[in-house]
């Protein structure tokens, strides 16, 4: 049986994640660890992604092509293809449901695809895919292959840190209704809450965008909340101007967390506080794996990729 990233991740006694970084960004790794998954490569016969001799073309769903987090994905994920010459179809589904559709449908028949969050229902997905192969990112997807970023330790970190400072009322900003992100984030948020005994208030679902963000500003402002976990840093940027407009001001009056740490997040001011996810590594490793899948092997379960906090200037103690 052919070698897979995952019998050499196995071998090497590291993650799924870092086997394929060895390969794919291997400056990231320590020296040690990178000539052990080599050498358990090496072991093996497997062959990179990168060896292979095959051009592909490969279909790619994302929700909304204007949302930075998915520019970030796709990058990613034509860097990887690169490698191997493959080509990168990209459909948009604008956020409509009926639109994925037929974008699954039209994507099964090139030879492979990369479902970027869908939005439909998991046996909606299931039955559209057909025999193409497949990878799922950013969502668990029963019996799929699929990368995740982490939903728990970023966002229980930020209401850690919101705790820390003082807060005691948090509402949460969510995003699109049937996001399985969002649900994921939510009910994190909602226990860590519990834990720290926070009382939360949950806004209502709103567009992922800073438009989306600025219509959850005033329910916000009118829950009594003294700071905001917005669904992504999007949001959490709509959620600020929204609130400017009612006359109030982050971090004095309000503070506020978004989730992604896209790159107008540090550079905005003050920086906005936020959970930085791992969208480049997702879509580096979804190629791999996706190509592991294309010749017959599968990955065995679902690969997380860490979140971690990133605290700036949007999140201080709140007003006496």
């Amino acid at each position: 049986m052919t070698a897979t990233l995952t019998d050499v991740a196995r071998r090497a006694g590291v993650s799924v994640a870092t086997a394929s970084r060895a390969f794919g960004e291997p400056d990231r790794l320590a020296v040690a660890t990178r000539e052990r998954v080599l050498r358990a490569a090496s072991d093996l016969g497997y062959a990179t992604p990168q060896a292979a001799t095959t051009t592909r073309t490969i279909g790619v769903i994302v929700p909304d092509v204007a949302n930075p987090v998915y520019a970030t994905l796709l990058k990613a994920i034509e860097g990887q293809a690169w490698h191997g010459r493959h080509r990168i179809v990209l459909f948009d589904a604008d956020e409509d449901l009926r639109r994925e559709r037929e974008q699954i449908e039209r994507a099964r028949k090139l030879d492979g695809m990369l479902l970027c969050s869908p939005r439909l229902p998991d046996e909606d997905v299931l039955a559209l895919v057909g025999e193409t192969p497949y990878v799922v990112i950013n969502r668990l997807l029963e019996g799929a292959p699929c990368v995740l970023m982490d939903a728990e330790h970023g966002p229980r970190q930020a209401v850690e840190h919101l705790a820390a400072l003082g807060h005691r009322h948090i509402a949460y900003a969510a995003g699109p209704l049937g996001s399985w992100a969002d649900s994921r984030r939510s009910d994190t948020v909602a226990r860590a809450c519990e834990s720290f005994g926070i009382r939360l208030t949950r806004l209502s679902h709103h567009a992922a965008s800073i438009q989306g963000g600025r219509a959850a500003a005033a329910p916000a402002a009118a829950s009594g909340a003294t700071a905001v976990i917005a669904y992504n840093d999007l949001v959490a940027l709509g959620v600020e101007a929204g609130m400017s407009d009612l006359g109030r001001s982050c971090p004095d009056d309000i503070s506020i967390v978004g989730i992604d740490d896209i790159e107008m997040a540090g550079a905005v001011t003050p920086g906005l506080t936020t959970v930085r996810m791992p969208i480049g590594r997702s879509g580096a490793l979804a190629v791999d794996l996706l190509l592991q899948t294309m010749a017959g092997t599968p990955p065995e379960e679902a690969v997380v990729l860490n979140s971690q906090l990133i605290v700036r200037g949007s999140t201080a103690a709140p007003a006496a």
